[in-house]
């Protein structure tokens, strides 16, 4: 999120909110690049949920025309349960993580559009197939979306950045 925010904030209005059990440290990070945020800390609470969300909007006032980014408390059970109103829903995963999320975390895989595959650099390193990732992924949601990237390097970035521009554009 932080990569995509500082490489595109200067063509894409962009607002986030930012879920946490505890810390505004998310929130900091995302200040730092100047790009108006809330923080919701969810306390004992694993997920955001629709009350939540609305009245972070409350807050925020995004523009007509701007992209609102929903980071949920990062995990990838609780939050495939609750609608958040998005319009999109990706899920990311990294390489160090292991390529069997898909199908340990089935729910999360199924309701959403794309998936982001981070830490590609990473790869000859760890112990991960990123096309056994993709065929679990896609047993539970044949239409799911793959991008290929390392946050880091910037690796495969521009792919994701074409996709979510052309589905700004089209809207």
């Amino acid at each position: 999120l932080e990569r995509s925010l500082k490489d595109l904030k200067e063509g894409i209005d962009f607002q986030v909110i930012e879920g946490d059990q505890q810390t505004l440290n998310d929130a900091k990070r995302i200040e730092a690049i100047e790009i108006p945020v809330i923080q919701i800390n969810t306390g004992k609470g694993c997920h955001l949920d629709g009350d939540m969300i609305q009245r972070a909007l409350k807050k925020l006032k995004p523009k007509d025309g701007s992209v609102l980014m929903i980071e949920n408390v990062g995990n990838l059970v609780c939050p495939s349960m609750f609608d958040l109103g998005e319009e999109l829903r990706l899920v990311i995963i990294s390489t160090t993580e292991g390529d069997d999320k898909p199908i340990k975390y089935p729910d999360m895989f199924h309701g959403s559009q794309v998936c982001i595959i981070n830490k590609i650099d990473l790869l000859p390193y760890v112990n991960f197939d990123v096309e056994v990732a993709k065929n679990y992924a896609k047993q539970l949601n044949p239409n799911m979306i793959f991008f290929e990237v390392s946050a880091t390097t910037g690796e495969g970035m521009e792919a994701w950045y074409s996709y979510l521009k052309n589905l700004i554009a089209n809207k």
